[in-house]
């Protein structure tokens, strides 16, 4: 159920990175109040950077894995980023139910969203942009440049809440994560319900 848009087929390693963000509470690390918008997006990528993949891992990789993922997903808002994917059927769940959507949404996001993440980030240019702010909403544009495919833009969307910046979005190419993930969960809600969408 959980899928991406469409492949690019003008820049196909997007497809990758696109199925990452799709699959989206955590106590919040101790990174300072002090990190701006900008370094709080280098820090989230160059955690998720240093997650290693592959079948054989040791336990001493395991366990680097599992704590750059815990770090990693601290960065982002994912309670916020489950009551937007959820809308209108958020205020529906009981307080148990919406604990457990976000604790499955972080959960794929340390599992699954991050390590696809790693490798797409490794492989790529970066080139970050002029970082905007309004009304506690601030956007940092990244260029990701491929020697052989081109360009793509991705705006990572960042909210203050208590002092600290917090990843609530990416937009990429345009399309943001959140809102496809969205759309998605609607289509299971509509057609089935909400115990076949948290089994998916």
């Amino acid at each position: 159920m959980i899928r991406g848009p469409p492949r690019s087929t003008r820049f196909p390693y997007t497809t990758r990175f696109r199925s990452a963000l799709t699959l989206l509470t955590a106590p919040a690390w101790s990174m300072g109040d002090s990190l701006s918008p900008l370094e709080t997006v280098k820090t989230l990528l160059n955690t998720i950077k240093k997650i290693e993949n592959g079948d054989k891992l040791t336990d001493k990789q395991q366990t680097a894995n599992k704590k750059n993922s815990e770090k990693a997903v601290t960065i982002l808002d994912v309670e916020l980023v489950s009551q937007k994917t959820l809308g209108k059927y958020w205020d529906k769940r009981t307080e148990q139910e919406q604990g457990k959507f976000v604790t499955i949404l972080g959960e794929l996001f340390e599992w699954v969203a991050f390590p696809n993440s790693a490798k797409f980030f490794s492989e790529l240019k970066l080139e970050y942009g002029e970082t905007k702010e309004k009304k506690g909403i601030a956007t940092v544009p990244l260029t990701v440049t491929h020697k052989e495919e081109g360009e793509v833009q991705i705006d990572f969307v960042l909210k203050k809440n208590s002092q600290r910046w917090r990843v609530v979005d990416v937009v990429l190419d345009g399309v943001s994560m959140r809102s496809n993930l969205r759309t998605q969960f609607y289509k299971v809600l509509k057609k089935k319900n909400y115990p076949e969408l948290v089994r998916r």
